[in-house]
């Protein structure tokens, strides 16, 4: 441990993901003095174009698009502090059900193996203490999100590694107040449904999640273990979403103003599925027991 810093690795699917679902613990960890790994799995390439043009639609040109979104991704980062930036540069595969999916080296078709070989590649050159990711229903049902669980889980027995991993989630508190102020900005909004097992509905490995109907969002506030308070960078946060100004039309925090938004993302939630230093539960430090 003396010969490295603490190590934090986050895996995340697409550019913007590593803002919206950890830019907190990653600026927060960042000022600590914590090295901070982001593997960005995919090129983005299914984001919206130049003027909001959508995939599909007629000027949509993945190439630009990803283009496009390195640079915002670059400046995510810079925002945030991260350490290193690490590109695993995947076509993104899109959203369930969409022909891209099944597309010649999008992530979603590319076998979990392989990519998880090069993921471990990158774990054994970082030494993470810590990893974190989506849960197996990639928290809302996205092909890619799933996939980064997936190679994330399959990596980590490769290395002989024991690190603390987490998979970010949100309190179903937190969702039913994101829904009232997304009604109150005019946007639409649907409940997350009250029980069930998202992970099981999300299908077998051979099918996009979202098949089989929507995913529960987030867990029941007892079943979350990791509450880390992030609101003093809250507004880094916010300036990394920002930074990914060509997909603003998707970044629904952004509506609300940095103080609004302080006050509503402050706390970032995780479930702990691995742990080797017996720190108790609940805890709200990603690393306690290491430091």
């Amino acid at each position: 441990m003396a010969d490295r810093p603490l190590t934090l690795m986050a895996v995340h699917a697409h550019p913007d993901d590593e803002a919206t679902g950890t830019g907190g613990v990653l600026a927060r960890c960042a000022a600590e003095g914590i090295r901070t790994v982001l593997v960005t799995c995919t090129d983005g390439g299914c984001g919206d174009g130049p003027g909001g043009v959508k995939p599909g639609d007629p000027g949509h040109d993945p190439a630009a698009v990803a283009a496009m979104r390195r640079k915002e991704l670059e400046a995510s980062c810079e925002v945030l502090g991260i350490s290193h930036l690490e590109l695993l540069g995947y076509a993104d595969s899109g959203m369930a059900g969409w022909p891209a999916n099944e597309a010649p080296g999008s992530f979603w078709s590319t076998p979990v193996e392989e990519a998880a070989a090069r993921l471990a590649d990158l774990m054994h050159r970082y030494q993470p203490d810590v990893v974190v990711t989506y849960d197996e229903n990639g928290f809302y049902g996205h092909p890619d999100h799933i996939q980064a669980n997936r190679i994330t889980t399959a990596a980590l027995p490769l290395t002989g590694m024991t690190p603390k991993v987490y998979w970010t989630t949100a309190p179903r508190s937190m969702m039913q107040e994101f829904g009232r102020v997304m009604r109150e900005f005019g946007a639409d909004w649907d409940e997350p449904e009250p029980s069930g097992d998202a992970a099981e509905r999300s299908g077998d490995a051979a099918e996009p999640a979202g098949n089989a109907g929507p995913p529960d969002i987030g867990l029941p506030d007892e079943e979350i273990t990791t509450w880390v308070d992030t609101t003093a960078y809250a507004g880094q946060k916010f300036d990394a979403l920002l930074a990914h100004a060509s997909q603003s039309e998707n970044i629904f925090f952004l509506r609300m103003g940095k103080e609004r938004f302080a006050k509503l993302m402050g706390v970032e939630t995780f479930v702990r599925v691995h742990d080797t230093t017996g720190a108790a539960l609940p805890e709200n430090d990603l690393f306690a027991g290491l430091r």
